[in-house]
């Protein structure tokens, strides 16, 4: 699904762009994956694993996600630099075709900068814009009280949770949360 640019000032005054991405933001989304993943425990890649992503992969992935009509990728740019993504998807499955499910990451040094409010505003719209979506899903790490306060500012709530579902690789166990949104209809 192909997202219509929405371009709007960071909290800093920095211009960024959100869009679908562009065979031209692959090698910039793959260092962004790479970086992200080892700033912190909460996104579920260590940056090794990584690796695995390679341009032609994310490119196929791009085209597949442009290409689709139960879900969509974004992408922010500031000044040219990935600074995060988010997607959506959904399933054409009779029974659970009211689900979506969210995921948003960021680089650190753009955390604050209100681009996850900005990323969740069009993920909801999207899914309100979907006359079958009637709830919005994600899962978030134990910890990682930023993306929850972000997530229940955003209007979703916690409904269960994994124990131990995460393993760091110092041997810490860490609980997985599932929140959802509902979407009014």
């Amino acid at each position: 699904m192909i997202i219509q640019d929405i371009k709007y000032k960071l909290k800093d005054g920095r211009n960024a762009l959100i869009r679908s991405p562009k065979d031209e933001d692959v090698q910039g989304m793959l260092d962004y994956l790479y970086i992200a993943a080892g700033e912190t425990d909460f996104i579920l890649p260590y940056p090794e694993e990584c690796r695995k992503h390679t341009v032609e992969r994310e490119k196929a992935l791009f085209d597949r996600m442009n290409q689709a009509d139960n879900e969509a990728m974004l992408v922010c740019l500031v000044d040219g630099k990935v600074a995060g993504n988010c997607q959506i998807t959904w399933s054409d499955k009779i029974k659970i075709k009211h689900r979506a499910t969210v995921g948003v990451a960021l680089l650190r040094e753009f955390w604050n900068q209100g681009i996850g409010t900005r990323f969740f505003e069009e993920l909801i719209r999207i899914a309100e814009e979907n006359p079958n979506i009637m709830q919005l899903e994600l899962e978030f790490t134990e910890g990682n009280s930023r993306a929850r306060a972000l997530y229940e500012k955003m209007g979703f709530r916690i409904t269960g949770v994994k124990p131990n579902a995460i393993r760091l690789k110092d041997g810490t166990l860490l609980n997985e949360y599932s929140m959802i949104r509902e979407i009014e209809r």
